[in-house]
C-alpha cells in the first residue's frame, strides 16, 4: 500500500525511512515519498528495495558524500523552480552521520524551506532500550579510525556529564572498545547490533567486561551503536580526604604523571586537576 497523494509546498522535506524492519515508517513519511517531485538518496538500489515494498514510483537521484558538490546546486534549482524535494539517507533520520547536513544549510541560507519527516533514528532506538540514563546524551558518531586519533578523541568526551552514544563497523569494534575500556573501564556500556532486525542484539556489562567479550568472538555483522555511561556521580563528588587516598596509594608504584591519570580515569575528574593535587601531594611527601 502506498501513501495517500497529498499536495506538498516547495521545499526540502528530509524524511526518516526505516532502520531495519521495514514497517517502521510513518505514514505521513509514506505520503510525502508518495507525493514528492524527486527522491535525493544516499544509495537508490537500499532506497529502491523500501519505494517498491510500497508500492511507490516516484523518481529516485542520487545524493552522496561523492556527488554533493555537484548535486547540491542542482536540487537547489529544482527547489527554486517549485518542487518538492525528498532527502532519505540509507536508513534512519537523514544528516545525522550523513552529508545532508551541508544540503540543508545551502538552502536555509538561500531562505528556502525545509519540512523534516521524523521517524526512525538509530542513536534513539539504542538509547531507548540501553538501560543507561537518558536525561543527558551526547552522540558522537563515528570515532576515528585510527588508534592513536581514536584514543585522543575519546579522552575529549570523559568528563561529558551524558551518556555517550557511537557509531561503529563491525571490523573495528574490538579495537574501538579496548580503547575505551582502558580509559573508562568501571562504566558501564552497551552494544547495540542490528536494530529492529531479526538478529537484534543488546550487549550489556561494564567496559572492561564487554571488550573482553568480543575478543575471541568472530567479527559480528550489521550496524552497531555503542554506548557510554557518564561519568559516575559518587566518583564526582567524592570529599578531598578520598581522592588524597586514591592519589597517595596510586603513587605507591607509579610515577606522577602515571598515578594522576590512573586516578583521573577512575574518578573521571579533569587530569590537570588531579595532576596538580598529585604534584602538591608528592611536594608534601618530600
Amino acid at each position: 500500500m502506498s501513501g495517500q497523494k497529498v499536495t506538498l509546498a516547495p521545499g526540502l522535506y528530509p524524511v526518516a525511512t526505516p532502520i531495519g524492519n521495514l514497517r517502521d515508517i510513518t505514514l505521513r513519511a509514506l505520503d510525502v515519498l508518495s507525493s514528492a517531485d524527486v527522491i535525493a538518496c544516499e544509495d537508490s538500489r537500499i532506497t529502491k528495495r523500501l519505494l517498491q515494498a510500497y508500492g511507490i514510483t516516484t523518481p529516485v537521484i542520487p545524493y552522496h558524500e561523492h556527488n554533493a558538490a555537484s548535486m547540491r546546486p542542482r536540487i537547489l534549482e529544482r527547489i527554486e523552480k517549485g518542487e518538492a524535494v525528498v532527502l532519505v539517507s540509507d536508513a534512519g533520520t537523514p544528516l545525522i552521520s550523513d552529508p545532508g547536513f551541508k544540503l540543508v544549510r545551502a538552502l536555509v541560507e538561500a531562505d528556502g524551506k525545509v519540512y523534516p519527516i521524523p521517524g526512525a533514528s538509530a542513536p534513539i532506538t539504542a538509547l531507548s532500550a540501553a538501560g543507561l540514563p537518558s536525561d543527558h546524551f551526547l552522540f558522537v558518531g563515528f570515532p576515528p579510525n585510527k588508534q592513536a586519533a581514536r584514543r585522543k578523541a575519546l579522552e575529549t568526551f570523559s568528563h561529558i556529564d551524558a551518556t555517550l552514544i557511537f557509531f561503529e563497523s563491525p571490523k573495528r569494534l574490538k579495537d574501538c572498545l579496548t580503547d575505551m575500556a582502558d580509559l573508562w573501564p568501571d562504566r558501564q556500556a552497551v552494544v547495540a547490533r542490528e536494530l529492529t532486525k531479526m538478529f537484534e542484539e543488546f550487549r550489556r556489562m561494564p567496559l572492561t567486561e564487554l571488550a573482553a567479550s568480543y575478543i575471541d568472538q568472530p567479527t559480528p555483522k550489521g550496524e552497531i551503536v555503542i554506548l557510554v555511561e557518564p561519568p559516575h556521580k559518587a566518583d564526582e563528588a567524592m570529599d578531598e580526604e578520598d581522592l588524597d587516598g586514591l592519589i597517595l596509594k596510586a603513587l605507591e608504584t607509579q610515577s606522577l604523571r602515571d598515578a594522576s591519570a590512573d586516578v583521573a580515569s577512575v574518578t573521571g575528574l579533569p587530569k590537570k586537576q588531579v595532576y596538580k593535587r598529585a604534584l602538591d601531594l608528592s611536594k608534601n611527601k618530600d
